[in-house]
């Protein structure tokens, strides 16, 4: 018993490490979230931090798994219809939380070699995120299709990050609007409905 109530624990404390990383991050900033300001909150020592996440990496990767699971970033759970809504809103959520933007750019450059640990995470959160792009852009009587669904996932996913990095240099980059007005053009009314 002792030892599945010490899991529990451990369960939690990790849980409440995540969170208090990504309020950290939220506030201050990818650059100045460091692990000992991250341990300081949670009340443990960095060493702590790494005895449950092995790396700062490693820490970061699970920070934006869990504003995934925030944002709902889970597209088997939406459907087609709600899909192109439930990417911009979470687009416009990005805006309020700079140093998470910060932190997921700077990580999906470094994950680009397949030895980092958000490696696998980028690749599996961009199958995830064309799946369900693509899935609302499935056949509606009163519009069509520019490109395939895959590909119009691609450009949209695309835009969007690269949108990232122009907001991050200008604040005034109104990414939702830009997202939202793309979508409409790749997957445009019919002209005869």
């Amino acid at each position: 018993m002792a030892r599945r109530g010490s899991y529990a624990k451990g369960v939690a404390r990790r849980e409440e490490i995540l969170e208090s990383a990504l309020d950290v991050i939220g506030r201050r900033g990818y650059q100045n979230a460091s692990l000992k300001q991250i341990a300081e909150v949670v009340g443990v020592t960095p060493a702590a931090l790494l005895h449950y996440f092995g790396s700062k990496e490693e820490l970061f990767t699970a920070v934006l798994r869990t504003r995934d699971e925030h944002d709902g970033m889970d597209p088997g759970s939406l459907p087609p219809d709600q899909a192109k809504s439930a990417f911009i809103d979470v687009i416009r959520r990005n805006t309020e939380v700079p140093g998470v933007v910060e932190l997921f750019s700077r990580l999906a450059v470094d994950a680009a070699d397949p030895e980092h640990p958000a490696h696998r995470y980028f690749l599996e959160r961009s199958a995830r995120i064309r799946e369900s792009i693509a899935g609302a852009f499935e056949e509606d009587p009163e519009r069509h299709r520019t490109l395939d669904p895959d590909s119009m996932a691609r450009v949209i996913q695309a835009v969007a990050d690269g949108l990232q990095l122009q907001w991050m240099i200008d604040p005034d980059v109104d990414m939702p609007g830009i997202i939202e007005g793309l979508m409409d053009v790749l997957y445009p009314p019919r002209s005869d409905a």
